[in-house]
């Protein structure tokens, strides 16, 4: 199930090859893996989602976010994808979580207000409150 963020962004839980000719129908322009490849029996391969991203005309990252957690460069490769964007992105992960703290991170980074981001995170069904520490830190240092 996709969740809108907001009009830039919406996260979601694992997709599949098959779902990308409904992804970019839907208007998304830009597909971010955020999934660690094995992380779970039967998940299919990020190098297949790839392919099925750009066969459909869809720009793909990977950005896996494993055991190790949010690193300065996932952020900034975050902050990359979302400037870059000619369009709505849609990020995944296993449940959606690890992809919108990401997109908190990032925008935190690019000057976003933290209270705004827990916000919209909430709206979208995911608790940010957590991470309220380094987004202000994040957004300090924009």
């Amino acid at each position: 199930m996709i969740r809108k963020v907001d009009d830039s962004i919406s996260v979601a839980p694992q997709i599949q090859p098959e779902d990308m000719a409904a992804i970019k129908a839907a208007g998304f322009v830009t597909v971010v893996n955020n999934r660690p490849d094995h992380e779970q029996e039967g998940q299919p391969d990020g190098d297949a989602i790839r392919a099925a991203a750009q066969a459909a005309g869809l720009a793909y990252t990977a950005i896996p976010i494993g055991h190790a957690g949010f690193s300065h460069p996932r952020v900034a490769a975050m902050v990359d994808v979302l400037e870059g964007a000619a369009g709505p992105v849609l990020a995944f992960c296993r449940s959606g979580t690890r992809s919108c703290n990401l997109w908190a991170l990032a925008r935190a980074r690019m000057g976003d207000h933290p209270a705004v981001l827990i916000e919209k995170g909430a709206g979208a069904g995911y608790d940010l409150a957590g991470l309220r520490p380094l987004l202000d830190q994040l957004a300090a240092q924009a």
